[in-house]
């Protein structure tokens, strides 16, 4: 198959996520690992060495040396984990995913066909309507397919659109389709609004608050100000539950019944007893759902164990360090940190929207779900990857701007 062809199959499988996440709540894995292997193989059959350069360059950045740190920590940790398949399973779901995420960050910008911002932001507009829709209409597509009757199934979708809606965004204004560009927004914002996901709704604040505010502050005071929140949400993570004992409200807590705001905070001051008693190398990569089984776990007190067995602490922070301790704690700072250094050189429309995925990422990982779940990293390198193809439209424009004009024939009689 041409090279043409194969962009354009992965880049229709790119644009269609949100709405096939909206239908198949855990779908997103797959079609970004697909979307990932056409580009990859368009890539190689036109230049199979700068493939391989497109893939290598970044990891010997400071940046990737990071983030290959922190990776190696998650495998060493493996050598002391309590369940070693727990942690092969977690590690089974996370690696593949991010390697395919990461394959497509790099490789998609620049080969993505004209066509695809456009569908995507169809799939968007109709992710918001089904999502909005069969709720209001009591789950009826669920019901005829005999699948489980459950709001929060809309969780996972309302997630990955408030991750990929800006970037996209982003893009459609680059390209001048600017309806297109406020029907994502608007229609992602229908579909996070009308699901039952607190998480998603944090997320849109987080990163609309930080959007604006990253285009009205200094670009120095902008980046740092997302520094501050990134160095907070790791630094505060195993104290958050007994601070939220101490300072939230009872009427807090009545308006939050929904979100089981109650079992949330005793859910994070057991795992923050954990890492108090364990503070170094953590219990092992991916042992959450076995951590009430974990030897930590027994060294606490009996009315802290009970809710270790919820799967997770939900809150990726806080799971980074009770499996990887301050060391996988400090590597991941030192990887967020060098993540903000790279927007320092930046357009303002792309590092605000840079900073918004960050932000909004941050809020959603600071209260919701498996730090390695496959479905979370599949929707994080998609929306990298149309943020990076709005990186690559401005770079274009300026060059463009600043490519010579051949004379024209006023220039050519001028005396």
């Amino acid at each position: 198959m041409v090279p043409g062809r194969l962009y354009a199959a992965g880049a229709a499988l790119l644009a269609s996520m949100p709405l096939v996440m909206a239908l198949a709540n855990r779908s997103s894995p797959a079609v970004v690992g697909l979307a990932a292997l056409l580009f990859l193989a368009g890539r190689a059959s036109e230049d199979r060495a700068a493939a391989g350069r497109a893939l290598a360059g970044p990891l010997r950045t400071p940046l990737g040396v990071a983030a290959l740190a922190f990776l190696g920590w998650c495998l060493a940790s493996l050598a002391w984990s309590p369940f070693p398949a727990a942690s092969f399973r977690s590690a089974g779901e996370f690696l593949p995913v991010l390697v395919a995420a990461y394959v497509l960050a790099r490789l998609a910008p620049g080969r993505i066909p004209a066509f695809a911002a456009p569908l995507a932001a169809a799939a968007i507009v109709a992710a918001g309507l089904f999502v909005a829709g069969s709720l209001a209409a009591g789950l009826p597509i669920q019901k005829v397919l005999g699948q489980r009757i459950a709001d929060f199934v809309f969780n996972r979708p309302a997630l990955t659109l408030s991750l990929v809606a800006g970037p996209l965004a982003l893009v459609l204004w680059r390209q001048g389709r600017r309806l297109p560009a406020f029907a994502a927004l608007a229609f992602s914002a229908l579909g996070i609004l009308r699901s039952v996901s607190g998480a998603a709704a944090l997320g849109l604040i987080a990163g609309t608050a930080v959007f604006a505010l990253a285009r009205l502050l200094p670009r120095r005071a902008a980046i740092g100000l997302c520094g501050l929140m990134l160095g907070l949400a790791l630094a505060l993570a195993p104290v958050e539950g007994d601070l939220l004992e101490r300072v939230m409200p009872e009427a807090a807590h009545a308006r939050l019944t929904q979100s089981s705001s109650r079992a949330r905070v005793a859910i994070a001051r057991s795992f923050g007893a954990a890492v108090a008693a364990d503070p170094w190398r953590g219990a092992g990569f991916g042992v959450a759902p076995r951590f009430a089984e974990t030897p930590v776990a027994a060294r606490l007190e009996p009315d802290m164990r009970g809710l270790l067995a919820v799967g997770h602490p939900h809150n990726s922070f806080l799971q980074v360090w009770a499996e990887l301790g301050i060391v996988g704690a400090g590597l991941a700072a030192l990887v967020s940190m060098l993540t903000l250094r790279t927007l320092s050189g930046a357009a303002p429309a792309e590092r605000a929207t840079a900073l918004a995925l960050i932000a909004a990422g941050t809020a959603i990982a600071f209260v919701e779900h498996n730090a390695w779940a496959a479905w979370w990293t599949a929707g994080l390198g998609a929306a990298i990857t149309w943020l990076r193809e709005a990186f690559r439209l401005r770079q274009a424009s300026l060059l463009r701007e600043a490519a010579p004009r051949p004379p024209s024939s006023l220039d050519r009689t001028a005396p």
